[in-house]
């Protein structure tokens, strides 16, 4: 078997030299970010402190995330005429 996959014409499955594919990177955010809203939701019943504090975690972390995603975004090649 070769080094590649290969599909069932033949063709290698890897994208030609040159050809980048985008990858977000690792991040804690997402799961941060929903772990503080269910426990905001939770916290309802409980004490209107601790919603504040999980809905503050809530938007910081939505913030960041959508600043990693839009500094992503803005660093991908703006020439897409090559696929």
């Amino acid at each position: 078997m070769t080094e590649h996959t290969e599909d069932l014409n033949g063709h290698g499955a890897t994208p030609p030299v040159g050809e980048e594919i985008h990858m977000p990177a690792p991040s804690i955010l997402p799961l941060v970010n929903s772990a503080a809203l269910a426990a905001a939701i939770v916290c309802i019943t409980l004490s209107w402190i601790l919603v504040a504090i999980f809905v503050a975690v809530f938007l910081i972390t939505t913030i960041r995330w959508v600043a990693d995603v839009r500094r992503d975004i803005a660093e991908l090649p703006l020439d897409h005429s090559h696929h």
